[in-house]
């Protein structure tokens, strides 16, 4: 177990996610006096080749014949979302574009970083693909499959007079 007290926390990040996630990290951070906030996005169409000390990876697209080149700008469009959500904020944080299988991704990060603990935001099933189906929730992968907590935020919200006021 790595102790709250001084340790980053690791954040899972999805485009147009709620802002209520980073939210919720930061007041996590604050109260654990944790030194940083490490926002991490996975991009499954893609693996990691190398895994880096530092929590970054070098990675590939999965199919070698498809030239995907625009990961490039997926990952701006991330880094600027997290911008945004973190203007106010008085935290350091960093920005990692990971690849391959999110949980094993985001626990070698936590890993690399030695983090408390992880923030995720609740599954949110868009179109019901057979792939979420079969992989779940992150949040679920992560808590069978290593020793860190995992916050999970509601993102979804419904309450009795109708949508949260964030969505």
């Amino acid at each position: 177990m790595t102790a709250f007290t001084g340790h980053p926390l690791v954040v899972g990040v999805v485009p147009d996610q709620s802002p209520l996630v980073a939210l919720t990290a930061v007041s996590l951070a604050r109260a654990t006096g944790a030194p940083a906030i490490y926002f991490a996005h996975v991009d499954t169409s893609r693996y990691a080749d190398v895994e880096h000390p530092d929590g970054t990876v070098t990675h590939l697209s999965i199919d070698p014949d498809l030239d995907d080149e625009d990961w490039p700008e997926r990952e701006a469009a991330l880094v600027e979302q997290v911008e945004q959500w973190m203007a106010s904020a008085d935290l350091p944080w960093h920005f990692r574009y990971l690849a391959g299988r999110p949980d094993r991704a985001l626990t070698h990060l936590a890993r690399a970083v030695d983090a408390s603990a992880f923030v995720v935001g609740s599954h949110v099933r868009r179109h019901h693909r057979l792939t979420d189906f079969v992989n779940g929730s992150v949040s679920m992968q992560l808590s069978h499959r290593q020793h860190r907590p995992v916050v999970v935020v509601p993102v979804n919200v419904v309450d009795w007079e109708g949508r949260a006021p964030w969505e």
